[in-house]
């Protein structure tokens, strides 16, 4: 048999030579071996820690034969793990106490004094069980953590524009690396579907993507939603349930809108991505976890961090790489390829032939500023292509956008306005368009060094 193949083992017996027996010939065959002689100290044991087979002696001091003080620690095992492998141990049993025992819930049973080969070999068929519970109870929770995700209707990145090929360029780059990313940007620039993006093109495409909307947990719910909890650990904590970053073990976690997330669920987080280990509600075992961490906001997290909003260190933690995603009206040229690619799929989900936007429609589009950005094109595409009758959809299919189109994109400055920073401010924004977002080009025509112009556009929160 090989070494270290049965895990932890927990032994409860009264006997000390028995304890000092079983340590010897299991010493080279598991990773761990705990020692008890008082079984009311059982319930510190498997609440604290997490055994891979208790081995229960079924006759204690007070109960020297008929193995009912066994059979009440077996259940009390087991209302605190359900899924534990307890094989009892008895130098009186019979079968009639055996078949009980089974019925109990125990796993298997062992007559003292007993024959080592056949004692490894019990566990050894145990420690498989044991393996095959922890496997089967691990996919039902994270299969029941991602159902709500897979009615998700998933996209795929769209973009022709000098930005975005530039952002294409670095996702090929970060996405083979393990990296935890920050994706920054405006609401409905895309980041979920730029960070389910980078784990497709990861080494954990086959493994699991869960995201997790920080601004929608509030903080009496934030350390049961991300770390789990146990049954009974508080009133409405019915069954155990497995928190969103061990269901995304081995995959990617993505964390949207952790700006605003407080200070004390900040620290916690914190806590969790040092340690890469999360402890449920209600316990104190520690269960390791892999995961590829991807972050996403719309607030200025640095300034945050100046206001102390926001943890410096978590910062870093969360960006080791910094992906800044540009608004819709810096890359007004991917409409046309956006437009083509939503048509098609409201078609599909409404059953009805392909529609295309005709120039008209592609010039008022432009024309808007779009403060959704590319959700809120989606919602105006869908909309308009179930309510027009044409196979092209016409200038007019989007009237609704004209009662909500604000100024063109760049700020119109009326001549008797001196402002030196509104004036700045256009120029910067005239440049930008211009050159189709790209930072190189519209800082040499504004005359600043690449850096300079980042300034300012951080100022002027462009």
């Amino acid at each position: 048999m090989e070494e270290q193949n049965l895990g932890r083992i927990l032994v409860i017996d009264d006997n000390e030579d028995v304890l000092f027996s079983i340590k010897m010939l299991l010493r080279k065959h598991a990773k761990e071996v705990v020692m008890e002689k008082n079984p009311k100290k059982i319930p510190f044991h498997v609440s604290n820690e997490d055994y891979d087979l208790i081995l229960l002696d079924m006759n204690f001091s007070q109960d020297i034969t008929s193995g009912q003080e066994g059979f009440y620690w077996l259940k009390e095992i087991l209302k605190y793990d359900p899924s534990a492998v307890v094989v009892m141990i008895t130098a009186f049993g019979d079968v009639e106490m055996a078949v009980k025992a089974l019925k109990e819930g125990a796993t298997d049973f062992v007559l003292k004094p007993w024959q080592n080969e056949k004692l490894l070999a019990t566990l050894s068929a145990a420690t498989k069980l044991r393996n095959s519970y922890k496997e089967v109870n691990q996919l039902k929770q994270v299969n029941r953590t991602l159902t709500s995700q897979l009615n998700t209707p998933q996209q795929v990145i769209q973009g022709q524009s000098a930005s975005m090929r530039q952002l294409f360029t670095i996702i090929d780059k970060v996405a083979r690396t393990d990296a935890d990313i920050l994706l920054l940007g405006e609401n409905g620039t895309g980041k979920e579907v730029i960070a389910r993006t980078i784990h497709e093109r990861s080494s954990r495409a086959d493994k699991v993507f869960v995201t997790v909307d920080m601004g929608a947990v509030t903080e009496s719910l934030f350390e049961s939603e991300l770390f789990g909890h146990k049954k009974g650990a508080f009133t409405d904590a019915k069954e155990d349930r497995i928190g969103r970053i061990e269901a995304a073990n081995g995959g990617t976690l993505f964390l949207d809108e952790i700006g605003n997330l407080s200070l004390a669920m900040q620290a916690k987080l914190l806590t969790v991505l040092q340690r890469r280990e999360v402890i449920r509600v209600g316990t104190n075992k520690p269960i390791p976890v892999n995961i590829r961490l991807i972050c996403a906001t719309n607030m200025p997290l640095k300034e945050m961090v100046q206001r102390n909003e926001f943890r410096q260190d978590l910062l870093y933690r969360i960006n080791t790489v910094e992906l800044n995603l540009p608004p819709l009206r810096m890359r007004l040229d991917d409409i046309p390829l956006l437009a083509e690619h939503f048509l098609v799929l409201y078609a599909q989900k409404y059953k009805q032939p392909a529609k295309r936007l005709s120039s008209s429609g592609e010039t008022r589009l432009r024309r808007y500023s779009w403060p959704g950005n590319v959700r809120e094109l989606q919602h105006a595409l869908e909309r308009a292509s179930i309510m027009s009758d044409n196979r092209e959809l016409e200038a007019d299919d989007f009237f609704f956008l004209a009662e909500e189109e604000p100024a063109p994109a760049t700020v119109q400055v009326e001549a008797s306005s001196l402002d030196l920073d509104e004036l700045e401010r256009e120029a910067v924004q005239r440049a930008l368009q211009k050159h189709d977002g790209n930072i190189s080009k519209a800082a040499k025509e504004l005359g600043l060094s690449r850096g300079a112009l980042y300034r300012r556009l951080e100022k002027y929160e462009l």
